[in-house]
């Protein structure tokens, strides 16, 4: 079990490794040992998470979501499977931390009267300045 954020958990059985060859430091020994880690959650399928959380997921995944609603996750920062496998994990469950917080509904606000005047002396000092650029007409008329 993977602890998220107090009584929130994860089943490691959710979360799917694939190991893959990952570019980066290694020499020699990244063509040949696969120490990248791409890993899948799905997201649908989870049981513990609320339906809120789950659409506040899809829509903050981004491109790391398919359209299955499967997060994919590709950790290559180190040269370790291991410590590419605590690094994919880690980013899986701030993701889910972001996702538990509810953003707050904006409040309309009023515009003040002194926001309106300026706004339209604003305006008229533009439109003037228009008015100064219009066409001279010839003193032969």
């Amino acid at each position: 079990m993977i602890n998220i954020k107090g009584d929130l958990f994860i089943r490691k059985r959710d979360i799917k490794f694939k190991f893959i060859r990952s570019s980066g430091p290694g020499g020699q020994n990244v063509n040949k040992v696969s120490t990248g880690v791409q890993l899948k959650f799905d997201v649908n399928g989870n049981a513990n998470l609320s339906d809120e959380t789950k659409i506040r997921l899809i829509k903050n995944g981004g491109r790391r979501i398919t359209n299955d609603g499967i997060i994919i996750i590709e950790a290559k920062r180190f040269r370790d499977q291991e410590k590419n496998r605590k690094d994919a994990i880690h980013r899986l469950v701030e993701m889910i931390r972001k996702a538990l917080i509810k953003p707050k509904n904006r409040i309309k606000t009023k515009k003040t009267y002194s926001s309106d005047f300026v706004r339209l002396e604003s305006k008229k000092k533009h439109g003037e300045q228009k008015k100064i650029r219009k066409k001279v007409t010839s003193w032969e008329d």
